[in-house]
């Protein structure tokens, strides 16, 4: 039997999947705390999306404005071709830093408003059914439990990996270093380095792998290589780092590619690499929660396959895009099915995702790749959209659509775009895909025109 003092459910956690858990079970009239080991609101709003979706709207504003003498908009009597425009790197932290502040309290605040306790510290697992709480003398007991504690950088292994900085670092840089180096090419890599070569600063990405981008679409990444390298930024692939140090000139990063070795000396070093689930000191054997090794052994709906009554949501379930959307998503079903006592898997293949470069790359669905490799039956139907009007009438430099069409069902099975308004544009094919849309529908649809989204019967 249950204790008095025994929760319905913590929620490990305190980010978009941990909240919205949190917030259903109590709704339901369960007794919920949650329990947080930094600040309550988690990455997205503090360190991730929303700080860095700031970075780049100043980055898009300043490449319209780098092209307003093609829309005949000039700043004086010898304006010149906009080429000079630049980011004020040091302006535009402090900018950011307000849509940050005040933030995580507030949160915290509507927690407890809704009669969800808030515990501040690091918890770790006792038993099946008990964490222990930093700060805390006695263990919090649960019947059930979600784990929500997110991700961290990938560990690196190499001489000096201690050096690198985080993306939480470069979002409190009041000084923007003359140039850096993005050890790893993944989304963080490129939206900050974007945004801070639009600020001046010359940016390197050392990639390991063959490609960069893997789970996005090759030909929408090569769109995107193009406008990097535009912007100046110089992406090398199949480097292997092997140390850094500091010099009297600089941090010195060795590494090997196909020509051999290599020096690059930069003022600045970051992790770009990718992020792992933050799962290594929750002590989950002491929870009876098997794993691989090092990930949970979770069933289709995230609930451990040895404990009942601890599941996952967020980015603490590996092998799945980690988007904020996506974990408030999971962390919704997971208290669903709790309540109900169901076991509904998550569905994924109507997630949008956005690279929020500029241009940016935005995606749904599967690949050209992945569809063909699923065996699937579909057209493709690939547009340069440079000289449409609707990208010239904003003097667009990048604007390209791959569209996966199944004709057959009458159906959107993907589609994968580049500048031409993808990260608002790209939610349209979500909703269609999630909700069955038939292609004709959208194609016969009255739009508002002239629009972006007016266009979108020719991609089909």
């Amino acid at each position: 039997m249950p204790r008095d003092d025994t929760y319905d459910l913590i929620v490990i956690g305190a980010g978009n999947a941990g909240q919205e858990a949190a917030s259903v079970a109590r709704a339901a009239g369960w007794r919920v705390a949650i329990v947080e080991a930094r600040d309550v609101g988690g990455t997205c709003p503090l360190r991730g999306c929303i700080p860095k979706k700031v970075l780049a709207a100043a980055s898009e504003a300043a490449d319209l404005v780098r092209r307003a003498p093609q829309l005949s908009i000039h700043f004086g009597p010898k304006a010149g071709d906009g080429a000079s425009v630049m980011l004020d790197w040091t302006a535009l932290i402090a900018r950011e830093r307000t849509f940050v502040d005040g933030v995580s309290a507030a949160m915290k605040a509507d927690l407890l408003r809704q009669g969800i306790d808030v515990v501040e510290g690091r918890a770790r697992f006792v038993d099946p059914h008990a964490i222990a709480v930093t700060g805390r003398d006695e263990p919090l007991r649960a019947r059930k439990f979600l784990v929500a504690t997110g991700s961290v950088p990938r560990p690196l292994s190499f001489s000096g990996a201690e050096r690198l900085l985080t993306s939480d670092d470069l979002l409190e840089l009041s000084a923007l270093p003359p140039t850096v180096a993005f050890l790893g090419a993944g989304v963080i890599a490129f939206e900050l380095g974007h945004a801070m070569a639009r600020a001046g600063a010359r940016v390197t990405m050392l990639e390991m792998a063959p490609r960069v981008l893997p789970g996005h679409d090759a030909g929408a990444v090569d769109w995107l290589l193009k406008a990097s390298a535009a912007r100046g930024i110089d992406v090398r692939v199949g480097v292997d780092v092997r140390s850094i140090d500091d010099g009297p000139d600089g941090t010195r990063v060795v590494h090997f590619d196909s020509g051999g070795p290599r020096e690059l000396r930069v003022h600045a070093v970051a992790h770009g690499a990718g992020r792992i689930a933050d799962l290594a000191t929750l002590d989950l054997a002491a929870a009876g929660v098997a794993t691989d090794g090092v990930r949970p052994r979770l069933d289709d709906a995230h609930c451990s396959q040895s404990n009942p009554d601890v599941w996952f949501a967020g980015d603490a379930v590996a092998g799945k895009p980690q988007l904020s959307p996506l974990a408030t998503y999971e962390g919704r079903l997971v208290a669903r099915n709790l309540i109900r006592g169901e076991r509904q898997a998550p569905d994924y293949t109507s997630i949008p995702s956005v690279v929020f470069t500029t241009p940016a790359i935005a995606s749904v669905g599967p690949t050209e790749e992945e569809a063909r490799a699923r065996g699937l039956s579909f057209e493709v139907r690939v547009n340069d959209m440079r000289t449409w009007r609707s990208t010239r009438t904003y003097a667009e430099e990048f604007a390209w659509a791959k569209v996966l069409v199944d004709r057959k069902a009458d159906r959107l099975l993907g589609a994968h775009l580049v500048g031409h308004g993808a990260a608002e544009f790209i939610n349209t094919f979500a909703l269609a895909m999630r909700y069955g849309i038939p292609i004709t529908s959208l194609v016969e649809g009255v739009y508002a025109y002239p629009t972006n989204h007016s266009e979108l019967k020719f991609l089909l």
